[in-house]
């Protein structure tokens, strides 16, 4: 049986700091003594402010950081960003002025090493520097997620593969959530981290993970040897069936996790979270679906007055499913396969997730039938 730790919290330092102290020196954590190589793997999804609740807040990685050079380690911090360059998420982020004073490198993921994730999927490239640590810890951001419903401890992981190579694969597994769920916990076992912890203080709900969503205060620090436990713990903080959350149903099929866990501290179970509302990926008979795909299933769509045309969203999509003019950008959908990757990496929160009327005039209809 997992433990994981949940703890009231705040962002002031000293109260940080002590808790993920406790954490990082509880009996499941692992043993960091000179010598070792620890990677902490933030949540580092794109340049973002604290409040903004999209990254995992400065002082929690700090207090990582310390833990691990207070017992000799040699100390890393990377992530690869899904979009922004790396000096500007550091700056934004508060991490650049929290983290000068201490003995650490930072930097993103560059190289890859293939690695074994099994079947179905084989052979894939895995960030070279996450491979080669001694001890990874996970520091995890609770957040929704508009594909996923959320992003917690486990998917954090799918941020070492690097680059590029992200979209790749959400084209390859992301039309099935049960797929891209598996590819997930796939990753994640492969790269195996020692220790999650979540930061659960400012959390996101409605149409995240990126600024599209809402901030929203929680008040809490969870941590775990197990992120599948860690992930389960949350899910029932948030009012969500761990069962309906595809990396946990992945995790117990793939027998990785067995749902047994104690938890150490207090949920305050809520029953008014936010969550996002995932469309479906295909609808209805062969025949019907290019209509269903452009009049009746969920998909993305833009604000033309939130808009920049940065590029950031057709730079990235996988599916190429992007067109652009100088009046604005154009979703295709009949090849967007509602991987809402446009949604996560818009910088400006210009994009969301939305069901088109006759979708909306369906399900009023169905559900007052």
């Amino acid at each position: 049986m997992s433990t994981v730790i949940v703890r009231k919290a705040d962002y002031e330092y000293p109260k940080i700091r002590t808790i993920v102290f406790e954490m990082l020196g509880s009996a499941e954590a692992p043993a960091i003594d000179a010598g070792t190589r620890v990677l902490i793997k933030p949540n580092f999804l794109a340049p973002a402010a604290p409040g903004k609740a999209v990254t995992t807040h400065p002082t929690i990685v700090r207090a990582a950081a310390e833990f691990a050079l207070a017992r000799g380690a040699s100390v890393q911090i990377s992530d690869s960003p899904a979009m922004g360059s790396f000096t500007k998420l550091l700056k934004k982020g508060g991490y650049e002025e929290m983290l000068e004073d201490l003995d650490v490198t930072v930097k993103p993921f560059e190289a890859s090493i293939p690695v074994d994730v099994g079947d179905p999927f084989g052979t894939i490239d895995v960030a070279r520097d996450a491979m080669a640590a001694d001890v990874v810890i996970n520091l995890a951001k609770l957040k929704t997620h508009t594909q996923m419903m959320l992003t917690l401890g486990v998917k954090n992981l799918f941020g070492c593969i690097v680059g590029l190579k992200k979209p790749e694969w959400h084209m390859r597994a992301g039309v099935d959530r049960q797929m891209f769920g598996h590819l997930i916990v796939s990753i994640f076992e492969a790269v195996g981290p020692a220790y999650t912890i979540l930061d659960g203080i400012l959390a996101m709900e409605g149409q995240g993970p990126g600024k599209s969503g809402t901030p929203r205060e929680l008040g809490l620090l969870m941590g775990g040897k197990s992120a599948h436990a860690v992930d389960h713990v949350a899910c029932l903080q948030v009012g969500l069936d761990p069962d309906t959350l595809e990396t946990q149903r992945n995790a117990r099929r793939m027998g990785v996790y067995d749902g047994s866990v104690h938890i150490n501290g207090d949920l305050n179970i809520l029953d008014d979270f936010q969550f996002p509302e995932l469309g479906l990926l295909t609808m209805g008979p062969e025949r019907l679906g290019r209509f269903m795909r452009r009049f009746v299933i969920q998909q993305p769509a833009v604000d033309n007055q939130a808009c920049k045309l940065c590029g950031e969203c057709w730079k990235y999509c996988p599916a190429g499913a992007i067109s652009y003019t100088d009046r604005g950008i154009s979703f295709n959908t009949d090849t967007c396969i509602r991987c809402y990757c446009c949604l996560e990496v818009c910088p400006h929160a210009a994009i969301r997730a939305k069901k088109p009327l006759a979708g909306r005039v369906l399900a009023w209809l169905t559900a007052n039938r």
